[in-house]
């Protein structure tokens, strides 16, 4: 087993969105890296030099490693545990039925490697689990001389190279406090601060943490919307919340509604666990409910510009994404309502950056979320002929769209803005109806 000094040999298991920014920042930290993905495609771009997700600074941060000789890739879990002090398991964990956590994923990993972990390894949940995830992997590995871990991410999709080298905390969790203070170590060059607990509380603060976050989300939602029913613009209201030091600017823009890979599951999850726990987590379950109106709201702004109906109406998406700066459409709010809107009868034209045009998106072979939209290959193709034009994920090069040409392709010139992206007054000038969140 390597350790030289500080630095120690790891494997990471899953090259997502969660194992390919944690693999590439601890090889930044010069540790030895071996990452695994089965994915052959994935395995293919990344040995390319090519990233598979879209991730600002992950392509310098992982060719820097490849070059420096601190990270490499394999195929075979088996082979990337051979040698290795540490063992991060980044495998998903989708949403079940039920809203639990899936942990095949888990379980199948951790059964492959344990049989040749090295005496002594320590394995580390990194993926999001469900209270008592660390004792099930123990279970499943079935070995004494092997101590499994908790260290939660707070990775955010499109900030996620940056939020590893810099994040606001590191959390480990573990029967075993020295376990848990020699993971956290191997983060030290972040000089993050380091909360050492058990087990259980590290897989409760990650549910903690993204409900709390949605729950914000929803409230400043709601907030947007009692705004628009008193006049008051919910601009400047979050610029008033945010200069309070105790509520601050983070996650108070009103949107769409919340989605992507983490909140919707990690809320489901920790009112599922309430729920099997007995406990009355009105207060989340509330907060779900109010997301699922602010789509439905979001649909009926768009309804209420193309005079009360869509049906038969071309209809113009910009954004398909659940946020900018990612390629992850997982939960997308975005989805959800160009396909709602398709229920009803529209014809949706959408343009997403990170969406390849080619596939026909009305055909089977195609990826199963995007059938039923006409995928376009610019902005201006996604509004031509188009009777409205909503907004549905925040991409700056929106911003700066010619909406001379916009205005002159379009069959009506309505925009409803569900990011609060474009300047009304400017729009409006040019002879456009605006139509925001919690905004005149």
């Amino acid at each position: 087993m390597t350790d030289r000094g500080n630095l120690r040999t790891v494997a990471v298991i899953g090259a997502g969105y969660v194992g390919l920014p944690t693999a590439a920042t601890l090889a930044h930290f010069g540790h030895h890296v071996v990452l695994a993905e089965r994915d052959e495609p994935r395995l293919a771009a990344l040995r390319s030099g090519r990233m598979p997700i879209v991730e600002a600074g992950l392509d310098e941060l992982v060719a820097e490693s490849v070059r420096a000789g601190t990270l490499r890739f394999t195929a075979s879990a088996t082979e990337a545990v051979v040698g290795a002090a540490f063992v991060f398991l980044c495998v998903p964990t989708p949403q079940g039925d039920d809203g639990s956590a899936d942990l095949s994923y888990v379980e199948a990993a951790a059964k492959e490697v344990g049989p040749v972990l090295e005496p002594g390894a320590i394995v580390v949940n990194k993926s999001t689990v469900p209270v008592g995830s660390a004792t099930l992997v123990e279970q499943v590995i079935g070995r004494t001389d092997i101590r499994v871990v908790s260290n939660p991410e707070f990775l955010r999709e499109g900030t996620a190279v940056r939020d590893s080298l810099h994040p606001d905390r590191l959390v480990v969790g573990a029967d075993d406090a020295h376990a848990a203070a020699v993971v956290g170590a191997l983060f030290a060059a972040t000089g993050a601060p380091l909360i050492v607990t058990d087990a259980t509380t590290s897989e409760t603060i990650k549910y903690a943490s993204n409900a709390f976050l949605a729950t914000k989300l929803s409230y400043v939602n709601a907030v947007a919307g009692l705004c628009e029913e008193v006049g008051a613009d919910v601009r400047d209201v979050m610029l008033g919340l945010g200069y309070d030091k105790r509520i601050g600017f983070e996650f108070l823009r009103p949107g769409p509604g919340w989605g992507g890979s983490c909140l919707p599951k990690d809320t489901r999850a920790l009112l599922h666990i309430a729920q099997q726990a007995g406990y009355d987590f009105s207060l989340l379950a509330g907060a779900i409910a109010s997301n699922e109106q602010q789509l439905a709201r979001v649909v009926a702004k768009v309804e209420t510009a193309c005079d009360g109906s869509v049906d038969g109406v071309t209809v113009g998406v910009w954004g398909l994404t659940f946020k900018a700066n990612t390629d992850d459409r997982r939960d997308s709010p975005s989805l959800q309502i160009a396909h709602r809107l398709v229920g009803l009868g529209a014809h949706v034209q959408a343009f997403d950056p990170t969406v390849a045009v080619g596939v026909d998106d009305q055909d089977d072979a195609g990826p199963a979320d995007l059938r039923g939209l006409s995928l376009c290959a610019d902005s201006y193709g996604a509004v031509t002929g188009a009777s409205a034009v909503v907004v549905l994920t925040e991409w700056d090069e929106f911003r700066w769209l010619d909406f001379g040409r916009v205005l002159d392709v379009m069959a009506v010139p309505s925009i409803v803005d569900a990011r609060n992206l474009l300047d009304p007054a400017a729009v409006r000038r040019m002879g456009f109806t605006y139509t925001g969140i919690g905004r005149q």
